[in-house]
This record gives C-alpha cells, structure tokens and sequence, in this order.
C-alpha cells in the first residue's frame, strides 16, 4: 500500500543519511580522491554498493516480486544525446558543489549551510527542466533524438540474440557485479577498509529495499504509484514543493527519503559530536556552489537521475539509458576535476 511505502521510504532515508554522515559516501568525493589523491578505498566501495544493487535488484526481479519494467529507467522510447550531455552538466554541477545532491542533503544535516543553497537551487531548477521555463528546449530535443532501440537492457540485449531471457539475466547480473567485485577488492588496502565495504553493501542493500518499498509494498492496482529507489533530483524537487503546498499534496516515497535523508543525518551527527554549522567562505564560493547546483538540478532533470539515482537505482536495472547517464556523469566529472573547467570566478573552493 502507498502508506507503507511512504513509511519504509522514510526509514531508509534515515539509513541511507546515517551510513553517508558515518562513511562519506559520494561519488564526487570518490572520483576525487582516486583521481587526484590516487585513494580508491571510496570509489571501491561505491562499486561493492553497484555490485550488491545489481545482484539484489535482478533478484527480485526475476523472482517476479518487483517489476523493475516498469520504472523510469525501462521505458521502451529515450533519447541518448539528451541523458548523455544532462549527464555531464550533473558530473560538472557536483564538482562545483563539493558534492552531489545526495550528498548535499547528508551535509546539510550536520550543519553545512551551504548545502541548504545546493538543495533549494536544485529544488528550482529541476522543475524548471521538467515543466518550466527550460521544460520546452528540453522536449524538442526529446523529440528530435529520441530513439525506440530493440533492446533497452543488456540482459534483453543478450536475449535478442537467442539466449533465454532467464539465462541472459543471470549471466549479465553475474558479469557485471562479479566485475565491480573484483575491481573492489583487487586493492589490499580496500580490504583492509572494513567501513567502506561495509558502508559500500548497506548502500547496496538499501536500493533494493527501495524497489521493494515502492514496487512491493506499494503495490496497490487502485491506487498505483512509480516503481523507482533511490534517487534525489525529482525527490528534493518534490520536497520543496510539498513544503510550500502541502495540503494540496500527498507524500509520497522520494519525499519521506529526502526527509529521512535529513533525519538521519542529523541524529548521526548529534550522536557522533559531528554537528557543526559552516556556511560560505566568500562570494566566489558561493557563486561556484550555486553554479553547480543550477547545473546538477538541470543536468538531473535531463538524464532523469543523478549520481545516484541513475548510477546506482538506474544501472541495478541493467537498462541501456543509466549507463548512457552515468557515462555523462563520469565525463562532467573528469572535465571538471581533471580539465579543470571551472572559470577562474568559480575557482575557489
């Protein structure tokens, strides 16, 4: 039922915000620390928490308890250039930003002001994308790129050429996360990081309870609501919304996450004497922040998910257009960290 699916969305929530106060999970900061500080112990725990999202997630899947066919990331009609570069505006915004939008909701509740900037421009500039002022620039190159492909997974893919769809799950979900796996633990000192692998399976684990909270427990032929797990962009959207229209709307699961989120953060951060306010460090600061906030609320609302809506949620379904988002995202990324993109005015951190 749709209340049941609300409740669990806030418990995972508070999950998801106390293992990333506890662990610092976060893609940007992973890419960052291995590309630039060459520690890999973050960007490894991100792949065992891919690797268990695709395990669990196919899963359930096949053993018919969650029909993932019926999310965002399957939809049979998509547009490859437009999830492409909206990948790259988030990769580029969360450099800016110090941090992805889940990130910024895990910050925000230890204290970090500036996260409540990154979270409220987000919070403008998705829906702009979606039903906005940008929402027509965005439909027509929709509809001037968007594709209808034979195969819109990799396992239907491998199906399409004459392995049983059963096999073809199987082998692909195998492949993939017994690669992510062995990637992880290739490294001795990653093996030795015994919260980050521990950190990197919870976050796992909890995609699945995602798709089970909405595609489960929420089940309801009256009164259906989206089969998703977890992601930001659209939730934190929807929550700014709710706080200013609240009687006119009912929570849903992204809402009580992005609650949770909070929630959960903030009692870790309280527990663990962690709780500290910290704001801006000067105007171009601000200006940087704000810049990739903008980008990341766009670029999120263009690639239907962010670092972890689509890097996560969306590559556990295995559907061609998350690993043409996530793609994006990695690119935005290397361009920002790497090329060093940022104009000088956004330079500061």
């Amino acid at each position: 039922m749709p209340g049941l699916s609300v409740s669990a969305g806030f418990v995972i929530g508070l999950a998801f915000g106390a293992v990333g106060l506890l662990s610092g999970f976060c893609l940007m900061s992973s890419l960052r620390d291995w590309w630039t500080a060459n520690d890999g112990r973050k960007v490894r725990s991100y792949a065992v928490a891919l690797a268990v999202a695709i395990l669990g997630t196919q899963w359930i899947a096949g053993a018919g308890l969650v029909d993932i066919a019926k999310s965002l990331y399957l939809q049979p009609s998509f547009s490859a250039p437009l999830m492409f570069v909206g990948g790259v505006l988030f990769g580029v915004g969360m450099v800016l930003s110090n941090g992805c939008a889940s990130r910024a909701l895990v910050l925000l509740g230890k204290g970090n002001l500036r996260s409540l900037v990154v979270i409220a421009v987000i919070g403008i500039t998705a829906p702009m994308t979606l039903k906005g002022l940008i929402a027509p620039a965005r439909l027509a190159f929709l509809q001037a790129t968007q594709t209808t492909p034979a195969a819109i997974s990799a396992p239907a893919l491998l199906a399409s050429m004459g392995v049983s769809e059963f096999a073809a799950r199987i082998a692909v979900t195998l492949l993939a996360s017994g690669a992510l796996l062995a990637f992880a633990f290739s490294d001795r000192s990653f093996r030795r990081a015994y919260g980050h692998i521990a950190a990197g399976a919870a976050v796992g684990a909890l995609v699945v309870a995602g798709w089970l909270a909405t595609g489960w427990l929420g089940a309801d032929e009256f009164d259906p609501i989206p089969v998703t797990s977890l992601t930001f962009i659209s939730p934190i959207a929807d929550t700014v919304q709710y706080t200013m229209l609240s009687t006119g709307l009912s929570l849903s699961f992204g809402v009580a996450l992005v609650v949770g989120v909070l929630g959960g953060s903030l009692v870790t951060a309280l527990a663990t004497g962690r709780f500290s306010l910290e704001g801006y460090t000067s105007a171009p600061h601000m200006l940087r922040s704000i810049s990739g906030a903008a980008l990341m609320g766009i670029g999120g609302a263009m690639a239907y998910g962010c670092s972890v809506g689509q890097g996560l949620t969306g590559l556990s379904t295995l559907g061609m257009p998350s690993f043409i988002a996530v793609a994006g995202i990695l690119s935005g990324a290397a361009l920002a960290l790497r090329g060093r993109v940022a104009f000088p005015v956004l330079a500061t951190r």
